[in-house]
């Protein structure tokens, strides 16, 4: 990476940020997915569908995955994983790379193929699964799941915030790298 690129990347990093803090945190009293309460929800689906900010999350995913080697595709559980995929697939298919996405069904379809992955075949590929927030990291591991049922290698678990409620230590505990790219100390919120 060049001082330019760098630089391009903090400045694309402190954007998201700053979308986040303003449009996607909210203050009051929340209960979680799992079951725990908080004073605080980061809802990133208010920004990972803006045209503004996309592109940002794209960005700051493709560098937070880029060292991960041969890496096929990026996906997830659907819904909070297809805008994150999405973006990933649209600004590295701008940056001349060529990751694919693909989407993790909560059940496998009952009609049709009966498919619980859609995309394209992923037997022997490497990818990464990502989300767009963590907190006790059962939406990867589920993907994860399904993922070894088509027969992909599952190399990382990337998310673009990490609200430190113990899916990284999950995750890792079920042997893949955890990845993320922004921390509540980030946001203000640690």
């Amino acid at each position: 990476m060049t001082l330019r690129d760098a630089k391009h990347t903090d400045a694309a990093r402190s954007r998201l940020i700053d979308f986040i803090a303003a449009d996607a945190v909210f203050h009051g009293d929340f209960t979680l997915t799992s079951g725990k309460k908080a004073s605080y929800y980061v809802d990133l689906r208010k920004v990972s569908l803006d045209h503004r900010v996309a592109p940002l999350i794209g960005e700051v995913m493709i560098d937070l995955i880029k060292d991960v080697p041969d890496v096929f595709a990026v996906g997830g559980m659907t819904m909070g994983a297809d805008p994150i995929a999405a973006a990933v697939l649209h600004q590295g298919a701008a940056r001349g790379l060529s990751y694919d996405a693909f989407v993790v069904r909560k059940e496998p379809k009952d009609h049709g193929r009966g498919k619980q992955v859609e995309g394209p075949d992923l037997a022997g590929k490497r990818v990464i699964v990502v989300e767009d927030t963590s907190t006790t990291g059962g939406s990867p591991l589920q993907a994860i799941e399904a993922l070894k049922k088509v027969g992909a290698e599952v190399v990382a678990v990337a998310v673009v915030v990490d609200r430190a409620t113990g899916a990284r230590e999950v995750i890792e505990a079920a042997g893949v790298p955890y990845l993320a790219a922004i921390g509540l100390e980030d946001l203000g919120l640690a």
